[in-house]
């Protein structure tokens, strides 16, 4: 089975969006450089759902690039999909999406675009790894991250980390109940406006 990574673009101060779910400045660098984190890509969904070309610094690219590539399926929540409509049913990254919602698929959606929508954290990501393989598993941050979190199935954490502070918002790791022990930091990449790190996830004894 691949890798499951709980992802987010975040604040200084742990929110990945404001109470309104505007991201202000968190997605900036994903256009503010001369490098397509994508090759030979002329369009490509930004997370809220506008289509536009990602071209960030260098450093970041490195980075991105072989992180979206080894991407099979991405899960999300209901809230992410319906404020950004799917993505119209192109993700950012991968072949497939679990969506975890207690209401099914909008009636004649994308029929061509492999979402799955399931009722539980554990039934999702048991669902991505069927579909992902041995590729990668990207669970978003907030409250549905937050469950997976919980529920000791996340193996790494990865964070893209940008120098604003928000004050309140919605929480990277959402209402997350008790401490949850990560590794060192075993990635560290800094970029133009956002600096990129990544922890495994500590199994409890």
């Amino acid at each position: 089975m691949g890798t499951v990574i709980m992802h987010n673009v975040v604040s200084l101060d742990g929110f990945i969006a404001d109470e309104n779910d505007a991201v202000g400045p968190l997605h900036d660098w994903y256009f503010s450089g001369d490098t397509p984190i994508i090759e030979g890509a002329d369009q490509q969904y930004d997370h809220s759902g506008a289509g536009t070309g990602f071209k960030v610094s260098r450093a970041s690219a490195e980075y991105v690039r072989p992180m979206w590539e080894a991407i099979g399926v991405i899960v999300m929540g209901r809230r992410l999909f319906d404020l950004v409509d799917g993505w119209e049913g192109q993700p950012p990254a991968g072949d497939h999406v679990v969506v975890v919602s207690h209401r099914p698929k909008p009636e004649g959606w994308h029929p061509e675009a492999s979402y799955h929508f399931v009722d539980d954290v554990r039934a999702a990501i048991d669902k991505a790894q069927e579909l992902a393989g041995e590729r990668t598993v990207a669970v978003n941050a907030g409250e549905v991250g937050a469950q997976i979190l919980a529920a000791g199935l996340v193996d790494e954490v990865a964070m893209d980390m940008v120098p604003v502070v928000f004050g309140s918002g919605k929480r990277f790791f959402g209402d997350i109940e008790g401490q949850q022990l990560l590794e060192d930091a075993h990635v560290v990449i800094q970029g133009d406006r956002v600096l990129h790190l990544k922890f495994r996830v500590r199994r409890r004894s």
